[in-house]
């Protein structure tokens, strides 16, 4: 299978080429920095791209993903998100209609659910700018499936986390701080290590990229996603930024003074999201493999390493 790969370079992209190769897919990176450089913000530059690309299948994973910074520009936002899926959809349509695209959207899109677990039937009521783009976009790749017959599946991941994140995210951003910590000697009785959290008490449902990035590759294998369904890809549990941080600090065996910085917590904060994975395990089989203790330890492990380059 020829795997084109948007965002192929960054956090879940870059696990997701990864695991391509690894099953035997080749794979092509459309990145400004891939193995076809694009800007994807440009129609006839992503047209040119994909037909050079000749996929099977496309993974759309390229955004501006983070919750944060969508607050601050907004538009810029939703401009990019939308845009660069109408670029892939369009040129997929006309350069690689027989592909499949796995159109990534997030659990983001469900907003402060009415129940928990969030299933694909909720209704989509997102709760910052990233997550309007996402649903638009979400929307978007399903209206080409209806008005064009393309192959889409549209999985929506919730948070995930693992070695390569940047520290603008919870676990990542956690991980470094720790790891930093370690690096410099503390973490011991009387030398605490200290971490900088937003508020400690919402919770999110945390799966790890390698079992995210394998249920994409699940839903396009035969028999797996349904052309144009939604589904969700997460873990079903739970966890705040204070388990956490008191789980990176078992792992770490070190001492831990958890700080809690009002700047960093979030207006309209949805204070659990929770979702059912059910529906993309009756397709695929897929369920979580990896605890959340391993992605935690992997991540720090990732950044001590990073630290001492």
């Amino acid at each position: 299978m020829r795997a084109a790969i948007t965002g192929g370079t960054g956090f879940a992209g870059s696990h997701l080429a990864e695991a391509c190769a690894t099953a035997g897919d080749e794979v092509v990176t459309l990145a400004r920095g891939g193995d076809v450089a694009v800007d994807l913000l440009d129609a006839e530059a992503t047209r040119r791209a994909v037909a050079e690309a000749r996929p099977d299948v496309v993974y759309h994973l390229a955004a501006q993903a983070h919750v944060g910074r969508s607050w601050e520009d907004p538009l810029g936002t939703l401009t990019a998100n939308l845009a660069m899926s109408v670029n892939v959809l369009d040129a997929v349509r006309a350069e690689a209609p027989g592909a499949t695209v796995v159109a990534v959207a997030s659990g983001e899109v469900y907003g402060p659910p009415a129940r928990l677990p969030v299933d694909e039937r909720a209704e989509l009521r997102p709760q910052n700018p990233y997550a309007v783009s996402k649903a638009s976009a979400d929307l978007l790749a399903r209206f080409y499936a209806d008005a064009h017959g393309l192959r889409v599946i549209r999985p929506r991941p919730f948070n995930h986390a693992g070695p390569r994140q940047e520290p603008v995210y919870a676990i990542a951003s956690f991980a470094r701080q720790v790891a930093a910590g370690l690096e410099a000697g503390a973490g011991v009785p009387g030398n605490p290590i200290r971490i900088v959290t937003g508020n400690p008490d919402t919770r999110r449902d945390y799966t790890d990229v390698r079992d995210v990035v394998r249920a994409y590759r699940l839903l396009v294998e035969p028999g797996g996603g349904e052309a144009g369904e939604a589904y969700n890809v997460c873990s079903g549990r739970t966890a705040s930024a204070g388990e956490l941080v008191r789980a990176l600090a078992e792992q770490a065996g070190a001492e831990i003074d958890h700080v809690v910085d009002p700047k960093l917590v979030r207006a309209h904060e949805v204070m659990e999201i929770r979702g059912t994975y059910d529906k993309l395990h009756a397709a695929t089989g897929w369920q979580p493999e990896i605890p959340l203790e391993v992605t935690l330890a992997d991540t720090v492990a990732w950044w001590r390493g990073r630290l001492r380059t």
